[in-house]
């Protein structure tokens, strides 16, 4: 029975150690699932995780995964979906992993394979939590709202999804139940693509309201101020997103990686960031995203989605560093 200090104020996560002669391998999966389902965050100390304890451990829970596609991660172990995280040395604002897209993974791990010595902490923050603690004319304002997300479409993308690279305007109109985006062909013949989601939702497990989507990064480390919109079309007012990112900020616990540290995440209630990295040659941080097995159904999702089918490798965009590969 491994050693497990639950949350407490100022450590939203649960710390899990092992017991004489425990792994990553023999710990109670059915324990674990109750702690995830529980408090959403655990982190597993004194395992002496590689990346074939790592690789073994996801592998657990998850029946698929997704490819994040951000450019700068690198494979670690690429035929199970394992790579580095984003590239550069920057502060990463709070984000659960790849709500850019309809297809954000239900848990995020993370495993230290080599710690900085200082700086380039993950930190986390729970979304319920963030959300319990906004100003009362944000949480407002956000309340019962939608967030639209759109972006351009590409050939490949449009074969993908719609089985043309030139659609007409009636198969616009009509993509099959698989897709998850709606699509409008601008005045200008642009084709875009998207989606929407709560701008406050309900995790998977737990209680909500949670706040967790791409806002925050967007507008904090892409500079984008409209990406994405409120569901009229207008961006979300400067002072909202000054609001959230203070109250985030406050909130964010930075985890200290040790070498051989994981961290698993539900990716539906917590989001992550992390402090600037000071010496890149220091950290090594291995990720996987995936789709747990005992998931509940998301009603904003396809039924039977095929990220939730088969490990999901989505259509790169043109200027993508490795568009040519994939498309050869």
């Amino acid at each position: 029975m491994p050693h497990v200090i639950l949350p407490a104020p100022g450590r939203p996560h649960a710390l899990i150690a092992p017991a004489d002669g425990e792994t990553l391998a023999t710990l109670d999966r059915e324990l674990l699932v109750e702690f995830y389902k529980a408090h959403g965050a655990m982190l597993f100390r004194g395992f002496d995780a590689d990346v074939a304890a790592f690789r073994g451990f996801a592998a657990r829970f998850c029946k698929t995964s997704v490819v994040n596609e951000s450019p700068g991660r690198r494979p670690i172990d690429a035929a199970a979906n394992i790579h580095t995280v984003d590239g550069g040395t920057g502060a990463f604002a709070l984000h659960p992993e790849l709500s850019r897209e309809p297809w954000k993974p239900d848990v995020a791990f993370f495993a230290c394979l080599s710690a900085p010595s200082r700086g380039g902490q993950t930190t986390i923050c729970d979304g319920v939590a963030l959300v319990e603690a906004l100003p009362g004319e944000i949480r407002k304002g956000l309340e019962r709202r939608r967030l639209l997300y759109i972006a351009p479409a590409w050939p490949s993308l449009l074969r993908y999804w719609l089985g043309t690279e030139t659609p007409d305007d009636a198969q616009l109109a009509t993509p099959s139940p698989d897709c998850p985006y709606f699509f409008r062909r601008l005045p200008d013949g642009m084709i875009v693509r998207a989606f929407t989601r709560p701008a406050l939702h309900n995790p998977m497990f737990g209680e909500g309201p949670a706040f967790g989507n791409f806002l925050l990064f967007a507008r904090f480390n892409n500079n984008q101020p409209n990406h994405p919109v409120l569901d009229d079309g207008r961006p979300v007012p400067e002072a909202w997103l000054q609001g959230i990112k203070a109250t985030g900020d406050k909130l964010a616990v930075p985890i200290e990686w040790q070498r051989g540290d994981v961290l698993m995440l539900d990716n539906t209630r917590f989001m992550h960031g992390r402090t600037a990295i000071v010496d890149p040659g220091e950290r090594l941080i291995a990720t996987y995203f995936g789709y747990v097995d005992f998931a509940i159904a998301d009603p904003e999702e396809p039924v039977g989605a095929i990220w939730r089918r088969e490990d999901f490798a989505p259509p790169l965009a043109p200027d993508h560093p490795r568009y040519a590969e994939r498309t050869e």
